[in-house]
């Protein structure tokens, strides 16, 4: 769960706070670490929950010198539905054709059917150290099922083992 290597750069359309586009780069300039939450699908209630529990531990995550960003495999209007029905206080970044999932090694369950979501991308939490000359990916989670979503405690305890 644990390790250091480049953290690959993004650049996708945002519908929650901070920049449109939000990069990876960009919030290295700010933040110490960021946590992509790298939800499988929009109509996942587990994802959902996520995403919302992140909200609830928003001032954890800042104590930490670290940002939430739920990255969201689906179009723009569904992103936005998230954002208005949650009201996220974190970015939530639009990635329709899972690129940056792909990128981070979000797992796939039956690669064939990547694209449906009850066969597709399980959820994945990613820590990245942006401290360094170049952002480090420090910390995963990577789901073994749709419905493996790793609690925030687990998470703030993984972001805790690589901030020494």
């Amino acid at each position: 769960m644990s390790g250091t290597e480049p953290a690959p750069a993004f650049e996708l359309p945002n519908v929650g706070a901070g920049p449109d586009p939000c990069s990876l780069a960009t919030l290295a300039g700010t933040e110490s670490f960021v946590v992509l939450l790298l939800h499988h699908d929009d109509a996942c209630h587990d994802c959902r929950a996520q995403a919302k529990k992140a909200a609830d531990r928003y001032a954890a995550l800042r104590a930490r010198d670290a940002v939430a960003v739920s990255v969201l495999p689906r179009g723009r209007e569904r992103a936005e539905d998230w954002q208005d029905r949650f009201d996220l206080p974190h970015p939530l970044l639009v990635d329709p054709d899972g690129s940056t999932g792909a990128d981070y090694g979000q797992p796939v369950r039956l690669p064939v059917f990547a694209e449906l979501p009850i066969f597709g991308r399980l959820p994945a939490v990613v820590v990245v150290d942006t401290r360094g000359a170049e952002p480090e990916v420090a910390w995963t989670y990577r789901g073994k099922s749709t419905w493996d979503h790793p609690s925030m405690t687990t998470v703030l305890d993984g972001l805790d083992s690589v901030r020494k």
